[in-house]
């Protein structure tokens, strides 16, 4: 288990920079121990970079470098006015070209985004079509669709 100082941080992201990119990193870095599904953020008003710590601590050096290099992808293209959201060309190209990493590892203790169980079931009780529901809704503003009776709202068990 892998730990570093804010100021470590700061030194290896202008490290890094210099050799991936042949560009100083000029604002500020620092872990930010919130984050919890992603790797890492880039503030577009700011410039600075946020690495999630746990990322280091749980996958090691070059896990966390190739998310320094994602984030310093966004860094240097937003900066040189070029395409650097997830979905452009320039983004994608710069990204393989460095080395970086589309997506971060996923860390086992982080919340996942689970869907909920169904809780609730709308049922029409005139020709019993069944909607199932996450969220508990009002029977009376909704018809059914396929026969525009009434529906009936049924709470379940969740397991």
């Amino acid at each position: 288990m892998e730990t570093m100082s804010n100021e470590e941080l700061q030194l290896w992201i202008e490290q890094v920079s210099r050799d991936s990119f042949g560009v100083p990193f000029r604002h500020k870095a620092s872990f930010n121990s919130r984050l919890s599904s992603t790797g890492g953020r880039y503030f577009t008003k700011s410039h600075n970079i946020e690495i999630n710590p746990h990322q280091l601590a749980m996958f090691g050096r070059e896990e966390t470098e190739k998310i320094i290099k994602h984030e310093l992808c966004h860094y240097h293209l937003h900066l040189a006015k070029r395409g650097y959201m997830h979905r452009d060309t320039d983004f994608k190209r710069l990204l393989a070209q460095v080395g970086g990493s589309r997506y971060c590892q996923t860390l086992s203790g982080a919340k996942a985004r689970k869907s909920l169980p169904y809780r609730y079931k709308l049922i029409c009780t005139a020709c019993a079509m069944e909607y199932p529901r996450k969220r508990k809704v009002d029977p009376k503003r909704y018809r059914c669709g396929k026969c525009s009776g009434k529906l009936k709202l049924l709470a379940l068990e969740v397991q």
